[in-house]
């Protein structure tokens, strides 16, 4: 359930984001911001909260969200118009709108997955950088075949 909510309040955010982004600067059409915002909210919650957030934390998250806005919209800004002079404003107003937003959502989820990590004691994953080799001894033990007679 905490999925589906996270899920529309990034959907309902890109959508005001590029509505404001992508129609002041460009003559973008409704199916365009829509498009856009599915996209975004898809990838930005799979590689941001999924796999960035719980690994290196909100400030880095944030950063990848605000990359991945201005660059998929820099991108398929590119496609929608010539001037790169719309399609940089449009790209850096709609990240900078999104990543304000993202702030927030990443708190809500850094606090939802602190509850269910205290419920389920998991162990977050880490690198560790002192691998722990241990040696083992053992005596030896000679076989009936290798047991030579003294003579």
């Amino acid at each position: 359930m905490e999925t589906v909510t996270v899920m529309i309040i990034k959907f309902v955010s890109s959508v005001i984001a590029f509505a404001i982004g992508m129609d002041l600067f460009f003559d973008a059409t409704f199916v365009d911001i829509l498009s856009f915002s599915l996209f975004v909210t898809i990838v930005s919650y799979v590689i941001g909260d999924r796999i960035i957030l719980p690994r290196l934390g909100n400030t880095t998250a944030t950063i990848a969200d605000f990359l991945l806005t201005y660059t998929s919209v820099w991108i398929f800004g590119s496609i929608l118009l010539d001037n790169y002079m719309q399609i940089a404003w449009g790209s850096i107003l709609s990240a900078v709108l999104i990543s304000a937003v993202e702030v927030f959502v990443h708190h809500y989820l850094l606090n939802l997955m602190s509850s269910h990590r205290n419920n389920a004691e998991h162990k977050p994953f880490t690198f560790d950088r002192m691998p722990a080799y241990e040696t083992e001894f053992a005596k030896e033990h000679e076989s009936e075949d290798e047991k030579e007679p003294k003579k």
